[in-house]
């Protein structure tokens, strides 16, 4: 990690999704709701476009908190999630990490996640990520 794990700290992490990692995804869990893999049955929903599962959106908290920020050695204990607004594929996203409490004698961290949709500034999944790392906290 290249930023020193301090309160307020933070990271940021552009990514997308692709249609194929949708599909990947649903195989991988078995969720094949037609919201996601069917332009046609998603035109007649309210999103008029199949939309990418929360929890693969969700995968980037993950990616980034395991490997980047706070990094390697991380493990997660809980991660609240919110899912405010739709993610759709080849989609400009934001994720943002910041250290929000440092508990040192425990090696514990709270670190706020968000994803923001570049274009709209929107953020579209919030949540709270405690996490341990004995090296870094």
């Amino acid at each position: 990690m290249n930023i020193e794990p301090v309160v307020n700290s933070s990271f940021e992490h552009l990514f997308k999704f692709t249609q194929d990692e949708v599909v990947r995804f649903a195989e991988l869990t078995g969720d094949n709701n037609p919201l996601h893999l069917d332009a046609e049955y998603a035109a007649t929903t309210n999103f008029k476009r199949p939309i990418i599962h929360g929890m693969l959106g969700a995968t980037v908290f993950t990616k980034v908190l395991g490997t980047q920020f706070p990094g390697f050695g991380s493990i997660y204990l809980k991660q609240s999630l919110e899912f405010l607004r739709p993610m759709f594929v080849e989609t400009d996203y934001k994720a943002v990490f910041t250290i929000k409490t440092i508990q040192p004698e425990k090696h514990i961290a709270e670190i706020s996640t968000e994803i923001f949709d570049v274009n709209t500034k929107k953020v579209v999944t919030r949540g709270i990520a405690t996490m341990i790392n004995e090296k870094l906290f």
